[in-house]
């Protein structure tokens, strides 16, 4: 099927060749067409020019975006997306003067989902992570990553992670999967960690890779959690089942997580809300990609990844939602963009590079997601009748989408 979009007032993130990722000042140029048309075919991009050099051609549907801008769909790197219930009394809590490492302790926050989710069947699991899917797609998400870690045992683990290839085959969004086994300590492993460390990397990295789950592996590197040590030796153990790292660190305490991430070629270090310049250095340099979480920061209330210091500091930067029911319970990159402007002091081009190109980056999809370049899936954002793309962070609370194109097809 051939589809064009004529009319476009702004075509955003256009690029012959699209770099694998965007670094620094590059950071800042944000390639677009004005008064523009784009050809789709089947799933993929396959031209686009503006309007004044348009042949008539033959195609399937026309549609007229007069008025609206048109770019690349997001990429979220970083989800927690399957999970079961919801933690609102945590939310409350919180209200009330408890801290996240506070709610943990008392048998909160990452325990207290994986309890609900080992409770639930996979049936169960499936239909509440499908109905997340289904909005955050509409909410112009075309790529999307999603982590294990609500399970805690190996049977839950690899329920998480099959719920999560189920979905990738039954929704049109390319989705990464990503083993997170290491993101709590469970209740009978408090006094025993090194007893969880041997299942980890004893009994469920070989299952998980056996049957095939997961693209990639995460641990949460902190301070009550995993230690620098205990990254080392899973990122070792998981390397020769060719699971790539993607680490949870610096979240709340600088442990020196990040270099280690480096020295093992980890594909993303995310959140950094706290940083130091020992962290910025050991990411000078290497192909790790640091990815910000705005949206957890501000549910929260910590600080902001400083976005500004690691761009400004010549290191690439992505964004994404960190999607979960504890601290992220929303799974909107609108918001995370507008966030990135308005907290991270990031402008709009910046934000947008962040949550396109880098975003597909640090899921490994540079080659078909990300930028508007002929042969790239036909994953598109077209919006509503707006003044400008800085109208899109300006106008925060407004949802400014009018549709959303997957493998070229409208939703």
């Amino acid at each position: 099927m051939k589809l064009l979009l004529t009319n476009i007032k702004e075509l955003l993130q256009v690029r012959d060749t699209a770099p694998s990722m965007l670094r620094g000042s590059e950071m800042k140029e944000l390639p677009t067409l004005k008064d523009a048309w784009l050809l789709v075919e089947d799933d993929l991009i396959v031209d686009f020019g503006k309007m004044t050099d348009l042949n008539t051609t033959s195609v399937d549907k026309t549609i007229d975006c007069t008025g609206k801008i048109v770019l690349p769909s997001w990429c979220d790197s970083h989800t927690h997306l399957v999970y079961a219930g919801n933690r609102e009394q945590e939310f409350v809590d919180r209200i009330n003067g408890l801290s996240y490492q506070e709610i943990a302790e008392k048998g909160g926050g990452i325990v207290n989902s994986a309890k609900k989710l080992q409770e639930s069947s996979e049936e169960t699991l499936y239909q509440q992570s499908a109905k997340r899917l289904e909005e955050v797609m509409l909410l112009g998400t075309g790529a999307i990553e999603i982590k294990s870690g609500y399970g805690l045992t190996t049977e839950a683990e690899m329920k998480m992670l099959r719920v999560a290839k189920k979905l990738g085959e039954n929704y049109p969004i390319q989705i990464k999967t990503t083993f997170l086994g290491a993101h709590a300590f469970p209740t009978d492993y408090k006094n025993n960690k090194e007893g969880y460390m041997d299942l980890l990397c004893n009994e469920m990295l070989p299952k998980i890779a056996k049957n095939k789950l997961a693209d990639y592996v995460d641990i949460f590197c902190e301070e009550g959690y995993f230690s620098v040590a205990d990254t080392h030796r899973l990122l070792s153990e998981a390397k020769q089942y060719n699971l790539i790292p993607k680490i949870h660190v610096n979240q709340f305490t600088a442990l020196g997580g990040i270099a280690a991430g480096v020295e093992h070629n980890a594909l993303s270090v995310d959140h950094l809300e706290v940083l130091t310049d020992d962290d910025i250095e050991a990411l000078k340099g290497s192909n790790t990609m640091p990815v910000a979480l705005p949206s957890c920061s501000y549910f929260l209330s910590i600080p902001y990844t400083p976005g500004r210091k690691i761009i400004d500091a010549g290191l690439p930067l992505a964004l994404a939602t960190d999607y979960n029911p504890g601290s992220t319970p929303s799974g909107n990159m609108n918001f995370v963009v507008a966030t990135a402007c308005i907290k991270m002091r990031l402008t709009p081009e910046e934000a947008i590079n962040a949550a396109t190109i880098n975003g597909a980056y640090a899921m490994g999809l540079s080659d078909t997601h990300g930028s508007i370049t002929k042969g790239k899936k036909a994953n598109v954002i077209i919006t509503k009748e707006i003044p400008s793309y800085g109208y899109l962070p300006y106008a925060f609370g407004s949802n400014l989408i009018d549709s959303v194109l997957l493998n070229g097809q409208e939703l």
